[in-house]
């Protein structure tokens, strides 16, 4: 198993699941957030190379083409990727990584890399879910109701997740982020060249 651990986190749109990854960078500064691609526009909080690498659409084909996404998935007509160099370098190299991506890519990933951990944050209801994507302000009517109606193929995906978080409460939603980082990082498994050197190691 690689030193390197990474962490898949998804939800659906409105779920809070940046904000929750945000809590978990700022209590463990050293894990990587794995910056997606996108062909969308910016929003105008949005910071290019922080939130997304923006590209056309034709240079994020021209990409797809040359393999340079692990994953890629369009979503209401925009193309999102993680890029396959950056994840193999980082975690071969021993780093803990962190990307934040929708569940058709987070399957992709699972099928071509083990030992990730997949989790998925929900909404306390799907009425909060629909509330908050009203409450972005930045989006249609039409956009926010064919994202409400993406949550029931993405509760389809569960199943296949490691770990659940319900985003009820922000703080408690951030820590139990955090507690699965930290037992993972604990797991014998992860451990064994460490277990073997203590055995080893003389008393004096």
């Amino acid at each position: 198993m690689s030193k390197g651990l990474f962490i898949v986190v998804s939800a659906p749109s409105g779920a809070g699941k940046s904000t929750i990854c945000q809590g978990l960078m700022q209590a463990f500064p050293e894990i990587k957030f794995s910056v997606s691609h996108t062909s969308r526009p910016p929003r105008s909080n949005e910071i290019d190379g922080k939130d997304y690498c923006f590209v056309s659409r034709k240079e994020f084909e021209k990409r797809i083409k040359q393999g340079e996404f692990i994953e890629w998935v369009e979503n209401y007509g925009h193309l999102y990727g993680s890029s396959k160099k950056f994840m193999e370098e980082f975690v071969r190299e021993g780093g803990d990584l962190l990307l934040d991506i929708e569940s058709r890519g987070a399957k992709k990933i699972k099928k071509k890399f083990k030992g990730g951990i997949y989790v998925f944050v929900l909404p306390p209801t799907r009425r909060d879910l629909l509330k908050r994507l009203e409450l972005r302000g930045c989006e249609t009517s039409e956009v926010i109701q064919q994202r409400f109606k993406q949550l029931e193929k993405e509760l389809k995906e569960i199943s296949w997740y490691d770990y659940v978080i319900f985003n009820d409460d922000l703080g408690k939603a951030i820590n139990q982020l955090i507690s699965i980082y930290i037992a993972e990082k604990c797991k014998r498994t992860r451990l064994l060249d460490e277990i073997r050197e203590f055995k080893n190691k003389s008393m004096f």
